[in-house]
């Protein structure tokens, strides 16, 4: 189980670096509209702004900290039921995102969908399940 526990942080954490890093910079794509087409499904116009990208930062990283607690990593204040709820939210809305990804860009026929149907929502699905497991099991 600590495999799992560490592998769903790490991966929690990882993505959370990523996207301080778009705060910054498109890496590891060339171009702000590069990255707005492959990443966001967007024009470059439309980004989110460094404000909401820093917001999904702090969620990932309080994601990654719920599993962790969750998992017996790290201690929690407050009562264990609320590090099981917490976690069991975080396996929700990423097994939400993976559905919901599917379904929409396998309509699509844009280069975000393109991405999204073969990285982004296995990716969401796959950390959901694994979020699923550390909940129930952990």
């Amino acid at each position: 189980m600590t495999v799992v526990v560490w592998a769903l942080v790490v991966a929690l954490v990882l993505i959370a670096i990523q996207h301080v890093v778009w705060m910054i910079s498109p890496w590891p794509l060339r171009t702000p509209e590069e990255l707005a087409r492959k990443v966001v499904g967007v024009e470059a116009d439309r980004l989110p702004s460094r404000p909401l990208t820093f917001g999904v930062v702090v969620l990932l990283a309080a994601a990654a900290y719920l599993v962790a607690a969750r998992g017996g990593l790290v201690d929690a204040p407050g009562p264990e039921w609320l590090v099981t709820v917490g976690a069991g939210g975080v396996a929700v809305v990423l097994l939400a995102r993976g559905v919901s990804g599917m379904a929409t860009s396998l309509r699509r026929d844009t280069e975000f969908a393109h991405w999204d149907v073969r990285i982004y929502s296995p990716l969401s699905l796959t950390l959901g399940v694994l979020g699923a497991v550390v909940t129930l099991l952990a």
